[in-house]
């Protein structure tokens, strides 16, 4: 538990910002206390629906698991009549059923709006986390009329 406290005594705390959403998802910035790091793909708001919407914007615990499919990482729990939110690597918003996919760089694949260097992406997320078993995260989302809440 030890691990989970940064030296002045509070739990990790990191912040999505989500900057637009459109058809083809929801895209955000990861940052880390005041440092963006990587960004982010979630799939568009649909009223919080199970695995077709990302989650609405708040405050989450989020604990590190051993995902079967997924392997090391973390999901974030507390969502209202939502479970089994993780944090994982994809490139479009059909590769993630309700979790937040990273990536480093926005980029069009496939005729749709995605993410790539997902992979380095996910690598510096776990590294930042290194020691850590859980953390908090802050979702707001910048467009008043997108905001998913």
């Amino acid at each position: 538990m030890l691990g989970d406290i940064d030296e002045g005594g509070l739990m990790k705390q990191m912040s999505l910002i989500r900057v637009a959403g459109n058809e083809e998802g929801t895209f955000g910035v990861l940052i880390d206390e005041g440092q963006p790091f990587c960004l982010t793909l979630e799939r568009k708001w649909l009223n919080n629906m199970r695995s077709m919407s990302c989650i609405p914007d708040g405050d989450y615990l989020c604990r590190r698991i051993q995902s079967p499919h997924h392997g090391n990482t973390f999901e974030i729990t507390n969502v209202p009549g939502r479970s089994a939110i993780l944090f994982h690597k994809g490139n479009l918003m059909e590769d993630s059923e309700g979790c937040l996919i990273v990536g480093e760089q926005f980029e069009p694949l496939e005729g749709k709006n995605g993410v790539v260097a997902s992979g380095k992406a996910f690598e510096e997320f776990l590294q930042r986390l290194a020691g850590i078993d859980e953390f908090k995260v802050s979702i707001r989302s910048v467009d008043r009329e997108r905001r998913v809440n």
